[in-house]
């Protein structure tokens, strides 16, 4: 035990009590679930996306287990990220993970696990054996049962994966007294997914290497009454309030992501010079800022969404929504499972990206290999009242789009997304210096919605600053029925954001018209309101 003198958000690695904020570990799993499965000598599934606090609930169900409180077991939990080094070099990675065991033993149990017991399995059984071997010793070595827990186990790959999980599977029927009386597997897939692949590219034939798991549970995001509390602990401890709008802009930004959640309130309170004073409550803005932060500095955890995002499962599931596909497009069951267990769509329908952080990083990073070539300066579109001059910024961007889309286009991995991401790589490149774009796409919207938010000048409050909605179309079918639904749409999305400004561009995407008959520039009326329409 010891003390810093406070607790803080926490942003990497598990919880400690003694010096983060914590909503506790085991509130976010349903323990009456997963104690029955423990008790009954059930092997399961735990998976959650990445930092949203698996390995914190394995901790504490390991140390409840240990305590007594729910009956006599002997628990411990290995992280078998170890062994990833070894890749498809099974001996290797095993080697390693066998020694995480022994070490994981010593320190939670107190088990004297001679060393020679994992090197004589190596050598009698290999590295196909030699786990199930071990814990088959271990398992009969005391009346207690065991229960092992092996986090990060979708960290293995290819033939180091299936033995691992063939080898857990081989020694089930001799359990309780013979074997483990109950494994949890954790990670960020469920393990349907293994069966599937286990490499990039490589595919595993013959079925499941872990078809006698019982369950798989998942952890979820914080709801909207835990974030709440979560940021809570930190008033109550230092005193330092955040201020209503804060609170409502860190649960929509992240929609209770947990890793969001802490890295938001920990640069507004921590990072942030004004923030460290504890007697000046936290604004919205500062949430806001910290976001933008997040977004361009690419932290280890949105990094990691990026890096995802180049994987052709993730494209053939994330392109249809950033491009609005219709109801006709046709995803694989297993594509948006997977890409629902990396956390970047939420679960339940429609199909939808998870958050609004999430939504504004998909098309920054896609189209990050544009925006630093654009020449654009924010000081030519803004007036002199510090206005931003949303049909001049449009102008430019039409002409760019004539001049260099063929290109660029053709250059995305995401192609058929590939005009509305050029379009918001060029509002980044001029909106970043002091605006915002709020952003809403999906399965089946037939469209883009685009809000910037622009400061005019100083720090004012959002309600008072210029708000324009530019909204993005695909031409299908007849123009006229697609200018007649845009304008439709835009006059909405002008209405639920109290914009005054609206712009409809539509993009032609047949090859059989010239660039003449393509780009226009038209005023129309839409429920009364003014609405700029732009072809391109």
């Amino acid at each position: 035990m010891f003390d810093l003198g406070y607790r803080f958000f926490n942003t990497a690695g598990p919880m400690i009590p003694e010096i983060h904020y914590q909503i506790p570990p085991l509130s976010r799993v349903e323990l009456p679930e997963v104690l029955p499965l423990v008790r009954e000598g059930k092997y399961f599934v735990l998976h959650a996306p990445r930092q949203t606090g698996k390995t914190s609930c394995l901790f504490a169900l390991r140390d409840l287990l240990n305590s007594g409180e729910a009956g006599r077991w002997r628990a411990v939990y290995v992280n078998v990220e170890t062994g990833q080094a070894g890749r498809e070099d099974t001996a290797r990675a095993v080697r390693t993970v066998l020694g995480s065991l022994v070490r994981e033993a010593r320190t939670t149990l107190d088990d004297a696990f001679p060393s020679s017991v994992w090197r004589d399995a190596l050598e009698s059984y290999g590295p196909d054996g030699a786990i199930e071997a071990v814990l088959s010793q271990w398992a009969a070595a005391d009346p207690v049962p065991l229960v092992v827990m092996m986090d990060e186990i979708d960290s293995l790959v290819g033939d180091t994966l299936i033995s691992m999980l063939r080898q857990l599977r081989s020694g089930y029927g001799r359990r309780p007294r013979g074997y483990p009386h109950s494994v949890i597997v954790c990670g960020v897939r469920d393990v349907r997914d293994y069966r599937i692949r286990s490499t990039e590219g490589k595919a595993f034939l013959g079925g499941s290497a872990f078809n006698i798991h019982s369950e798989s549970l998942r952890l979820g995001d914080f709801t909207e009454a835990e974030t709440r509390a979560l940021l809570g602990q930190h008033t109550a401890e230092t005193g330092q309030e955040f201020e209503d709008r804060a609170l409502e802009a860190i649960w929509d930004l992240s929609r209770g992501q947990p890793w969001l959640v802490n890295s938001l309130a920990y640069h507004a309170c921590f990072r942030d010079r004004a923030g460290r004073d504890r007697s000046q409550p936290i604004p919205a803005s500062r949430i806001f800022e910290a976001k933008e932060e997040m977004v361009l500095k690419q932290r280890t955890h949105v990094d990691h969404l990026a890096h995802k995002l180049r994987e052709e499962r993730v494209r053939r599931v994330v392109e249809p929504l950033l491009s609005g596909g219709g109801v006709e497009t046709r995803l694989q069951e297993d594509d948006v499972a997977y890409v629902r267990d990396l956390g970047l769509i939420a679960r339940g329908l429609p199909l939808r990206i998870a958050n609004p952080i999430y939504r504004e990083v998909i098309p920054r990073n896609l189209g990050s290999v544009v925006e630093p070539t654009l020449p654009h300066e924010t000081a030519w579109y803004v007036d002199e009242s510090g206005a931003l001059e949303a049909g001049k910024l449009l102008e430019a961007f039409q002409e760019f789009f004539r001049q260099h889309s063929e290109h660029w286009v053709d250059a995305f991995q995401y192609r058929e997304a590939g005009p509305q991401l050029l379009l918001q790589a060029f509002l980044h490149r001029v909106v970043n210096a002091g605006g915002r774009i709020e952003r809403e796409y999906g399965l089946g919207r037939m469209r883009t919605d685009l809000l910037i938010v622009w400061p005019r000048s100083g720090d004012i409050p959002d309600a008072a600053r210029q708000r324009i909605v530019i909204e993005c179309k695909v031409i299908r079918g007849s123009l006229q029925r697609t200018l007649r639904q845009g304008l439709d749409q835009t006059r909405q999305y002008m209405d639920r954001c109290s914009s005054a400004e609206g712009h409809l561009v539509l993009f032609d995407r047949s090859a059989e018209k010239s660039w003449a008959e393509r780009i226009f520039r038209r005023e129309e009326t839409a429920g009364g309101a003014p609405v700029t329409v732009w072809g391109m």
